[in-house]
């Protein structure tokens, strides 16, 4: 498909959300999120579209790649969204104070193991699928070290970051009226938060890989067991922080898991559901939603089960492993990846049928 040049009409910067607070040495801000935005000279499409990053990242992610090819900003621009991007509160160009508490960040082996260089290491398995990053994935290559150097320290406590996005990114939408969220990995989280938080603004959801897998982390060991049962993080199902359920939680009163007693298929990770009868997502069951999957990413265990604990509590969804398309061998991170102009136009095809 031939695209129209690029062409901005409108561009710059704002934050949103925040609060100040008073410290011995005076008063500060805390909290707030930049959001930088573009808007193309043809804009075809009414709803922006507002991406969030992932765990240690930023709205570079979506800007460009490590290795100077267009991003996943200028696929969509040019097929006429404005975009906005956003870098979480606590990182990047939305400030940290260390009043917010502490922070962690990833180590080049993580990053390896993880994003860039999966087939190595072999921890889930499909990893050894992975071809799609472009270059050897490794400290010292140029490429792995412009990825590397965009990697932030974040807040180390999960509910913290999910309630500062959704403040942060209610405020967004309040400014911009409606939208369309595409998220990805940890962000996933402040996808459901948002929409909930703010019931009709919300037009869509895109969750590249969202954060899962539901109610316990997981855990990837390697043959011959893989992976295993983490944490319990996510006593709302997909969330640390609360989500709105019909019916209604009480006070003190908790969600009721099941977990699968076998998994859907070889290499899969067993599921949790809630115990029937299920509540449903109140604000979120008239939210499409894209969950979006690569075929070598440490996901591939078990983003089927987010998308089932989605649909067990009423929320539409559509699940894309981007294998069956054609699209094969990516890891985690899809919008920066040889083949991101392959799913930028897989996702942009599904947004513009609904």
């Amino acid at each position: 498909m031939s695209l129209p040049p690029l062409e901005i009409a409108e561009q710059g910067y704002f934050f949103c959300g925040g609060s100040y607070f008073d410290a011995p040495d005076g008063r500060f801000l805390s909290g707030q999120m930049y959001v930088e935005y573009q808007i193309p000279h043809q804009r075809t499409q009414a709803l922006p579209i507002v991406m969030f990053s992932g765990g240690g990242q930023s709205g570079l992610n979506y800007s460009g790649t490590p290795d100077g090819r267009p991003g996943f900003r200028d696929y969509f621009l040019r097929r006429g969204f404005a975009v906005y991007l956003c870098d979480q509160p606590s990182r990047a160009r939305s400030p940290h104070q260390a009043e917010a508490g502490k922070q962690s960040r990833h180590s080049t082996a993580r990053v390896e193991q993880q994003f860039t260089a999966p087939a190595r290491a072999k921890l889930w398995p499909k990893a050894h699928l992975h071809t799609q990053w472009p270059g050897e994935g490794m400290a010292g290559d140029p490429i792995f070290d412009q990825f590397y150097a965009q990697n932030f320290p974040s807040l180390a406590r999960f509910a913290q970051q999910q309630a500062l996005n959704r403040d942060a990114g209610s405020a967004l939408l309040d400014r911009l009226g409606e939208a369309i969220l595409l998220t990805h990995s940890q962000s996933g989280t402040f996808g459901w938060l948002i929409a909930d938080a703010r019931p009709g603004k919300v037009k869509a959801i895109v969750a590249l890989e969202p954060s899962g897998p539901p109610v316990h982390d997981m855990v990837a060991k390697g043959a011959p067991d893989w992976v295993q049962d983490g944490a319990f993080t996510k006593p709302y199902g997909l969330t640390a922080e609360p989500l709105a359920y019909d019916p209604p939680l009480q006070t003190g009163e908790a969600l009721t898991f099941v977990r699968q007693e076998k998994a859907d298929g070889p290499g899969l990770m067993p599921g949790w559901l809630q115990a029937e009868p299920a509540r449903q997502l109140a604000n979120l069951t008239d939210v499409p939603v894209l969950v979006v999957q690569g075929e070598a990413s440490y996901h591939a265990p078990y983003d089927h089960n987010t998308v089932a604990y989605l649909r067990q509590a009423g929320v539409p969804v559509d699940f894309l492993r981007l294998a069956d398309k054609g699209i094969c061998g990516n890891g985690h991170m899809l919008m920066m990846e040889k083949n991101n102009h392959q799913i930028a136009g897989v996702v942009i095809d599904w947004l513009e049928k609904l």
